[in-house]
């Protein structure tokens, strides 16, 4: 079996076990904002910090005018406040200045917002748009590396690597199963090796773990 068959085969029992429940064409500006406060954070304080961001600022113009002492006040119990504070207020300001409100829906124009790195962009442009890319978060890094699908060192390799590896139309659908996979089975330390759906395709399990039996 191929490189890419044993990929495909270990990406389809994945969308298999976990599915997909964070549904495509969500609200792009809620999309952009959340990912833009879930970095470093769970995903647990990253809603409640977008349910209050949006509470108090319901709309891009709200968050455009308010002050980022406010901003900072709503968002304060999650990392990096002060400094998602003031991107959030930017791009706010930003997308009603240059683009009339509108979120883009391109990778070159999202990565020109302030604190939109490409995982970032990639998000928005799965989860709002329905547009084939791979954001790769710590997840799908390391799960890809530890599978063997890959053999990278910065999460934009891996991106890459991906993407040369897998066919563009399967691209979607991969951040939240590989995120749902580390949570619940590939876990960053001792993974859950022997209830994995796909450690026949995978080379940790291979190599290291049925060793340590």
């Amino acid at each position: 079996m191929s490189p890419q068959s044993e990929a495909l085969k270990a990406i389809s029992l994945l969308k298999q076990r976990y599915g997909r429940s964070f549904h495509s064409n969500e609200d792009p500006f809620f999309v952009l904002i959340f990912t833009v406060l879930s970095a470093r954070n769970r995903d647990a304080q990253t809603y409640k910090a977008a349910a209050a961001l949006f509470k108090r600022f319901p709309t891009m113009e709200s968050l455009a005018s308010a002050t980022t002492a406010d901003i900072e006040k709503t968002i304060k119990f999650i990392g990096l406040f002060r400094q998602k504070a003031r991107r959030v207020k930017g791009i706010s300001q930003i997308l009603l200045q240059k683009y009339g409100g509108r979120v883009p829906d391109n990778m070159d124009e999202l990565l020109q917002l302030p604190g939109v790195g490409r995982k970032t962009a990639s998000c928005v442009l799965i989860y709002a748009f329905n547009k084939p890319a791979i954001a790769v978060d710590t997840h799908v890094h390391r799960i890809s590396n530890r599978i063997g699908l890959v053999k990278t060192k910065i999460a934009e390799q891996t991106e890459k690597s991906l993407m040369r590896l897998l066919p563009k139309g399967k691209w979607l659908g991969i951040n939240e199963v590989f995120v749902k996979h580390g949570q619940q089975v590939c876990l960053p330390i001792k993974p859950r090796c022997q209830v994995c759906p796909v450690k026949k395709y995978c080379n940790y399990y291979t190599t290291t773990f049925q060793k340590s039996l």
